[in-house]
């Protein structure tokens, strides 16, 4: 079995998942308006100077003290009452369709991020894939974070829950694939046989082409509300599914090579088979 493997942040949607329901985290009164503005400064220094591993390791304490105290099961409500106000202006359309075409091949597809799977859990089933590898905060026995992380899913630490993933589900890491925008993943990217670099940092797009690994920009924002959208492609058909995706610049450039495309040309180059 074969299986696709996206990053949540910059490559699904457009923000960090997290900094994205800040504002119904203040709404709820379990932040402050100083918690707001540096969340707002640090979605700033994640989008344009890109997420190193200090800036990520200082943002993963800061979301630990901020948090502690905090009960799961008010975070998973506020989670589930803004996920489609807050996340369908932010999903890239170019990642719903690849998501679509992975499916539509037989591929498991799988979220995999550092945000914690209180938002991860609830944005997969958003998106319809078939699963999510996330951070784990530890809680207490109230249910209450504790300000400690039971698993961070980071760098290597997401191939390395790849890895079990694909050992209990008899997938096949090197005839998989795997979309980031970080070189803090390389390892994620590396675990599998096609990794693809979508909107990368510099670091990440100069590896990309030392390798030869395909690069794709994603710019476009889909109006898609509900992940039943996604399972729509199964009762209309393969044929009408696939002309029905609306065009994306990869997308483009392959149906203007001629025309009567065949479904596969519809498929960035590692993609085709």
């Amino acid at each position: 079995m074969e299986a696709a493997f996206f990053d949540l942040d910059k490559t699904v949607i457009s923000r960090a998942s997290l900094l994205a329901f800040g504002a119904r985290f203040f709404q709820e009164g379990l932040i402050n308006r100083r918690t707001v503005a540096r969340s707002v400064w640090a979605q700033l220094v994640y989008r344009y100077l890109g997420a190193n591993e200090r800036r990520l390791r200082r943002l993963e304490r800061s979301v630990l003290d901020l948090t502690q105290g905090w009960h799961q099961s008010v975070v998973r409500r506020v989670v589930a009452e803004a996920l489609t106000e807050i996340v369908t202006p932010l999903v890239y359309r170019e990642a719903v369709e690849l998501i679509k075409l992975h499916q539509l091949a037989g591929r498991k597809v799988f979220l995999v991020s550092a945000s914690p799977e209180e938002i991860v859990e609830p944005m997969a089933a958003f998106l319809g894939v078939d699963g999510q590898i996330a951070t784990k905060p530890r809680v207490d026995e109230e249910g209450t974070y504790t300000g400690e992380m039971a698993f961070y899913n980071y760098g290597p630490y997401k191939a390395e829950a790849m890895a079990e993933v694909a050992q209990r589900e008899g997938i096949d890491l090197a005839a998989s694939y795997a979309y980031s925008d970080s070189y803090t993943d390389l390892p994620m990217l590396e675990a599998v046989g096609h990794p693809v670099a979508v909107n990368p940092d510099r670091v990440l797009a100069r590896v990309a082409r030392e390798h030869g690994w395909e690069i794709l920009e994603f710019r476009h924002h889909t109006k898609v509300g509900r992940h039943r959208v996604l399972r729509t492609v199964g009762a209309v058909g393969l044929g009408i599914a696939i002309t029905a995706i609306p065009a994306t610049p990869f997308l483009r450039r392959a149906t203007r090579r001629r025309r009567g495309v065949e479904p596969t040309d519809l498929l960035p180059p590692p993609l085709r088979q």
